[in-house]
């Protein structure tokens, strides 16, 4: 059975018509490379501002899906027609499988197109039909704090239910923005490694200490074709391995875990390298947070 997966962007969908192109061609790409690395078959589609992957595992796509740049969020749905008495009579049965006795509910919906309803409309129409039909399990709206979510979007001529929305990494696709080589030895050097490829950067990474086993289990799964650089403790300073690292790869910028300190060294070895720091402002308590949370997009 095939599953269809929503698959949402944010920022490239601000983009002038050509750029978007471009950065929508590369997201297809990003998603395709990373199904690839997973062992997952299937295809894409799109409208104008939604993808759809239709894949044969949803629940294994998910996960996967969830570590491509540029996606804001995905959700396995159910594609109808944009009929108000089909779309009606699906949502009770996908409300009935979830709400159970006492839940307070949110129906969210979104409509892009010409119909004859408001998402508002529709949004309350639906409410309305739960508390109707399952009059006697005591149920409410709770537009703020629900215990359950029930989502609907119509677009054009076809509707999309779903039951839940898991959020991606957004940014920008990987391969975008050019390349940096990023040093990590930590969670700072990590998070700052993240950041960057967050912003379309593809990046090679130096490792030193506990940063191979931080990119192995973290930042690779975010970029299948990346490559690590193990730096080594021999006669030449590392950030001349760093320095040649980047050269060879033609990078446009070396990502690096300084304090604002640490500044003053790093324009005086690596010259006029474009040097960036993203996490400078940022405690370890902040770091560790974030980290927690890519970590929880790595799966």
């Amino acid at each position: 059975m095939v599953d269809t997966i929503l698959i949402r962007y944010g920022e490239l969908a601000l983009k002038s018509p050509p750029v978007r192109r471009e950065f929508e061609r590369q997201l297809q790409h990003n998603i395709l490379e990373q199904f690839r690395a997973a062992g997952i078959s299937g295809r894409l589609r799109s409208d104008a501002g939604h993808l759809y992957a239709d894949v044969e595992e949803g629940a294994r796509a998910v996960p996967v899906l969830r570590r491509v740049f540029g996606i804001t969020s995905v959700s396995r749905v159910e594609e109808l027609p944009a009929d108000r008495a089909v779309i009606e009579e699906r949502f009770l049965g996908l409300a009935d499988r979830r709400l159970h006795r006492g839940d307070r509910f949110a129906v969210r919906a979104r409509r892009t197109g010409h119909h004859t309803f408001t998402s508002q409309e529709l949004a309350r129409d639906l409410g309305s039909a739960i508390l109707a039909r399952f009059a006697d399990r005591g149920l409410s709206v709770d537009l703020d704090s629900p215990t359950v979510e029930l989502f609907i979007e119509v677009r054009s001529n076809r509707a999309y239910l779903s039951e839940d929305r898991a959020a991606g990494p957004g940014g920008l696709p990987l391969g975008v923005a050019g390349r940096v080589v990023a040093l990590v030895d930590g969670l700072r050097g990590a998070l700052g490694a993240f950041l960057l490829m967050k912003r379309g950067c593809r990046a090679r990474w130096v490792t030193r200490g506990k940063g191979a086993d931080l990119v192995a289990s973290t930042l690779a799964r975010f970029d299948p074709t990346g490559r690590t650089f193990p730096g080594d403790d021999g006669e030449e300073p590392l950030a001349h391995q760093i320095a040649g690292i980047a050269d060879a790869a033609h990078a446009d910028g070396i990502v690096l875990p300084l304090g604002v300190d640490g500044f003053p060294h790093a324009r005086a070895v690596y010259g006029d390298r474009v040097v960036f720091s993203p996490t400078i402002g940022w405690t370890d308590r902040e770091v560790e947070a974030r980290w927690a949370r890519v970590r929880e997009l790595a799966g």
